[in-house]
């Protein structure tokens, strides 16, 4: 069973680890170690995972997974400005490197870039060298377009084991960001039934999953996120809903590992 982290708990601190070889570092932020609900140190996996965020107050989280696409995603960030929200991008390395111009503007619109790893693989079974490779790839694809290294980690699919949660936390610092809402939209089920699952679904503290490579999942945010807005809820970033310093503002210098 994960459990559900609370607020605050992953701690700023000025002891940041490295996310990888020449890649970047905060100059404040969060740092390690984290603590989970004032339990100390983290050392095991659950701990170092999100799937939701008790809360006070009536924030979410909105996340978009496998971008960024050169179209549709350039739409989504249109709907999103329309609205004043900030989302959450967990990118696939490779479009990230083809699409640099598509995370510049995420940032300067006042997203967060997320890792999703290089190339969206199960990542069962693979070896900690090619698990870390994955990760820092991406992260340097995102740090060459923007200035910026990724401070959380979502696997594809989901698919993630234990040990190598903590290894991922242990070795780059970051936490594995799973989710509390998740529309199914990867089924294809139409635009209003993807809109339908989110609002309906939605509670304080989410972390609500989507995917801008489907038409008809961004097609389906206007009436999710009108609807989400209409709730009372207010949109936030990962990094925010977590309890850290807003991503796109954070300065970050980059650090040979190897030296």
């Amino acid at each position: 069973m994960e459990y559900k982290i609370k607020r605050r708990s992953l701690i700023a601190g000025a002891t940041a680890g490295l996310f990888a070889p020449l890649v970047a570092r905060p100059s404040h932020g969060q740092g390690l170690p984290l603590t989970f609900a004032g339990r100390g140190p983290i050392t095991r996996a659950e701990a170092a995972t999100v799937t939701r965020i008790p809360s006070g107050q009536p924030l979410v989280a909105m996340t978009f997974d496998d971008g960024p696409h050169p179209s549709l995603t350039p739409l989504l960030l249109d709907m999103l400005a329309a609205r004043g929200i900030r989302a959450t991008f967990y990118v696939i390395g490779r479009n990230a490197e083809r699409h640099p111009q598509i995370l510049q503007r995420m940032v300067d619109e006042g997203h967060e870039v997320g890792n999703h790893t290089w190339s969206h693989p199960n990542l069962h079974g693979y070896s900690d060298a090619a698990l870390l490779s994955q990760i820092d790839r991406t992260s340097r694809a995102v740090f060459d377009a923007v200035g910026r290294s990724p401070v959380t980690m979502r696997p594809p699919y989901g698919n993630l084991y234990a040990r190598q949660r903590l290894l991922l936390y242990h070795q780059r610092g970051m936490p594995t960001i799973l989710w509390s809402v998740d529309p199914l939209d990867w089924q294809r089920p139409g635009s209003s039934i993807v809109a339908q699952r989110i609002v309906g679904n939605c509670h304080r503290g989410a972390v609500i999953l989507a995917h801008d490579i489907h038409r008809a999942t961004v097609r389906a945010m206007p009436q999710a996120l009108d609807g989400i807005i209409g709730r009372g809820y207010r949109f936030v970033t990962m990094s925010e809903l977590i309890g850290w310093p807003r991503w796109d503002r954070r300065r970050f210098r980059l650090l040979d590992a190897t030296a």
